[in-house]
């Protein structure tokens, strides 16, 4: 009986150890697969235009310091390295890690302020001389106009998910990031070869006693990683359906076993600390304490406090309820939790963790909205459609985009801060409803049709729907520079000297015939000027008198010339209403339109990407030109008329708000009040910002009182401490004073005389007879 006993036990134990030997020889090479394309993974990155800085700029030493935690920059009291700045009483200085002064020793000084104010950085009482513009940049103590530095990353492009993370090196990352998930995760992580059983006992006893509020886990960081690695799904099926799987567990346990053979204990930490799941914000999922530290904080992960580091480390046990988005007192609760166990740990001293226990915790709100997500949107959408796989491919894969990322954030703001003007109007006027307005912005450099900043909506964490690139709404009054432009083009065709931007209108109610229908347009409130010039006629919108001017044009010319631009709906056809806008836009396709006038009547096509470094190769878009739409002489003349739009028409608001670059515009309503737009540029820079509802219901405002407030608020900040570039006319192009209200040659004696723009031969040989004394 021994002997058959011990019979049956020899071949259990040989058919146990064959089974193991099977699944350690199958599961080491999944392991080591996973663990070498681990290694060898690169993320495709995304990267927003290099940071320029220079004297005279707008911006605060918070919102550099801001700038240069998007560049990863390391805070130190004393700069030694590439990649370092420190804050002092005299200003910012920095190694920058990229662009013509990479190594140099750079210092950047602000405006003094009114009076002496502390700001704190990095939770440190800080005593600037600064303010909210670069008064001086020195390199080696030499004044310099400005300096290029590294270009921001934005974000990581994971395949189809939608995810957010950066990795970095283990060494990168701050001792008191390390210690502070070691802790509260895995103390014995250097100790034990994959397995805790200490820790899986004490977790039992402790979980048995219910001595805290919470239930802790045996599992290693080690245990974990092979999760994350192998299990995601499974444990995605258990947490839905509430129950455990024992297999899953005992893989897990042997998993972690052959992982501790195949790498190191800093690779396994390097490898957990970049994957590791902190939640959700979004859309996005969170991965990495890298990112974490970018969402939660604004801060590069070699930046992070005592304190933020404990938050970070605290949050994985439970994303969901320790996130300080989802909840600030569960998340600070958490945060002390770990301190006390890097105290008990001697990661830190007591005194330390009671300092760090009194810090109040302080996230971004709108974090995952600084780094630009419509626009990564779009970037992505734009690689899949021009280079189909390329983010899937092996190998490195940086993208180097358009965006301008001090410009992003001065068009989040405008969008954020004038979004909630307009939900002030509405419930001053008892418009309340469960919907709540959108915007979106856009803003290109004419000169080449890059994208410099683009908002999508009022927050992507609560709709990842693009408005600036996929919502289609009537352009309304913004289109009609381009009915004066067939006006214009005609009569150059022609040679006509009769319409030009003095030519006088009868802006009266009148009547059209359309298919045996008579339709009866309005202007804006019912105000009609009676004869006006072309001029004033756009300057203040007057619907009846641009439809006259399209009908003298021919409807069917003003939607060819539309045609021509070979944006949105190019098959319209020429009935009065096109005058009004009566089709579809996108905020981006009306910004490539208005690039005709600064490009003398050539279309520049959007662009969201200037170069991309793949493995393979370089790839660098070839620079897009659209279509000869106009000529330079009648582009210009509209850009002249638009002037008045901002100077003296609609848009003249921005003036009241302080914008005072020379600018040209438009303001655009659509039918019932649904859509509000402007348009409006300088020779530098062109913005579009819409503001309506989702649903199409009426928003009740003008373009001038809710979509010009944004738009000056925006072009105030982005280009503050920018000289003033008048719009220069092309040849072809003469100028006379014109009386305003006739059209005619200004006498002496006229109360309101224009400089009026003309293509050479049709300046009016005629002089007032109004102001005849």
């Amino acid at each position: 009986v021994k002997r058959r006993a011990l019979a049956a036990l020899s071949v259990t134990l040989l058919v146990g150890c064959g089974i193991a030997g099977y699944y350690y020889t199958h599961f080491s090479d999944i392991i080591e697969a996973r663990l070498y394309g681990e290694r060898d993974r690169v993320i495709p990155r995304v990267f927003a235009r290099p940071l320029m800085l220079h004297a005279g700029q707008g911006m605060t030493e918070l919102e550099l310091v801001a700038r240069l935690n998007d560049l990863g920059y390391s805070q130190r009291g004393r700069v030694e390295r590439a990649g370092e700045f420190t804050v002092d009483p005299n200003g910012i200085v920095l190694v920058p890690r990229g662009g013509h002064d990479a190594g140099q020793r750079v210092r950047v000084a602000f405006r003094a302020p009114p009076r002496p104010r502390v700001v704190k950085v990095n939770n440190k009482s800080v005593p600037p001389a600064l303010a909210d513009r670069i008064a001086r940049i020195e390199v080696h103590d030499k004044s310099v106009a400005g300096v290029a530095l590294d270009a921001p990353m934005l974000t990581a492009l994971v395949g189809s998910t939608r995810e957010k993370r950066r990795r970095v090196a283990l060494d990168i990352i701050p001792a008191r990031m390390q210690q502070a998930v070691l802790a509260i995760e895995d103390h014995r992580f250097y100790r034990h070869a994959g397995l805790d059983p200490i820790g899986i006992a004490s977790a039992l006893v402790t979980n048995m006693r219910g001595a805290r509020r919470y239930l802790t886990g045996g599992s290693t960081i080690t245990q974990q990683l092979a999760r994350n690695f192998f299990f995601s799904q499974e444990l995605a099926v258990e947490q839905q359906t509430g129950q455990r799987s024992y297999r899953r567990k005992l893989l897990e346990a042997f998993m972690a076993l052959i992982l501790e053979s195949k790498a190191s204990k800093d690779e396994i930490l390097e490898l957990y600390l970049n994957d590791v799941y902190l939640g959700h914000r979004g859309s996005f999922a969170i991965h990495g304490v890298a990112e974490a530290a970018r969402i939660y904080f604004g801060r590069d992960v070699t930046n992070v406090s005592l304190s933020e580091a404990a938050l970070i480390a605290g949050v994985i046990q439970s994303p969901h309820n320790h996130s300080p988005f989802q909840s600030l007192e569960r998340a600070k609760e958490r945060r002390d939790v770990v301190l006390q166990a890097m105290a008990a740990t001697g990661y830190i001293t007591q005194e330390a963790a009671r300092r760090a226990t009194a810090e109040p915790i302080s996230v971004l709100a709108r974090s995952v909205d600084n780094e630009a997500p419509y626009f990564v949107d779009f970037v992505g959408d734009t690689l899949q459609a021009r280079h189909p796989g390329l983010t899937g491919r092996a190998g490195a894969l940086d993208v180097y985009t358009t965006l301008d990322l001090n410009m992003q954030r001065s068009a989040q703001d405008a969008v954020r801060e004038g979004l909630a003007r307009v939900d002030q109007t509405l419930q001053r006027r008892r418009r309340r409803s469960n919907a709540r307005p959108q915007a979106a912005l856009v803003a290109l450099d004419p000169r080449t049709g890059d994208i410099l900043a683009l908002v999508g909506g009022r927050s992507y964490n609560q709709s990842q729907f693009n408005r600036a690139v996929n919502a289609r709404r009537q352009p309304g009054s913004i289109f009609k520079p381009f009915v004066y432009l067939a006006a214009f083009e005609r009569a150059l065709d022609e040679g006509r000297t009769d319409v030009t931007p003095a030519t006088t209108v009868w802006d009266e109610p009148t009547t059209w015939t359309v298919n045996g229908e008579e339709w009866t347009p309005r202007n804006y409130r019912d105000e009609y000027d009676g004869q006006i010039t072309l001029r004033r006629a756009l300057a203040m919108s007057r619907n009846i008198a641009t439809i006259k001017v399209a009908e003298e044009a021919g409807f069917d010319r003003v939607a060819a010339i539309w045609r021509k631009t070979a944006i949105g709906r190019t098959e319209l056809r020429g009935y009065p209403s096109i005058a009004l806008g009566v089709f579809e836009l996108t905020p981006l396709e009306v910004a490539s339109a208005y690039t005709l006038f600064l490009n003398g009547g050539r279309v520049m096509p959007a662009q969201p990407i200037l170069e991309i470094l793949s493995a393979e190769k370089r790839l660098t878009p070839k620079a897009a030109k659209g279509p000869q739409v106009a000529t330079p002489e009648t582009s210009f003349l509209l850009t002249h008329m638009m002037r008045s739009v901002i100077n003296e028409g609609t848009g003249a608001g921005a003036r009241a708000a302080g914008f005072a670059l020379d600018a040209a515009g438009k303001s655009g309503t659509t039918n019932d009040l649904r859509d509000a737009w402007f348009v409006g540029f300088t020779p530098e820079l062109i913005a579009v910002v819409w503001v309506g509802f989702d649903d199409n219901r009426p928003l009740g405002l003008s373009g001038t009182q809710a979509a010009l407030p944004i738009w000056s608020a925006f072009m105030r900040k982005a280009l503050a401490g920018h000289r003033d570039v008048t719009f220069q006319a092309p040849d072809g192009v003469t100028f006379a004073d014109i009386d305003r209200d006739t059209g005619l040659l200004a006498l002496p004696s006229c109360p309101r005389v224009t400089s009026e723009a003309f293509i050479s031969g049709t300046v009016p040989l005629q002089y007032c007879d109004l102001h005849r004394f």
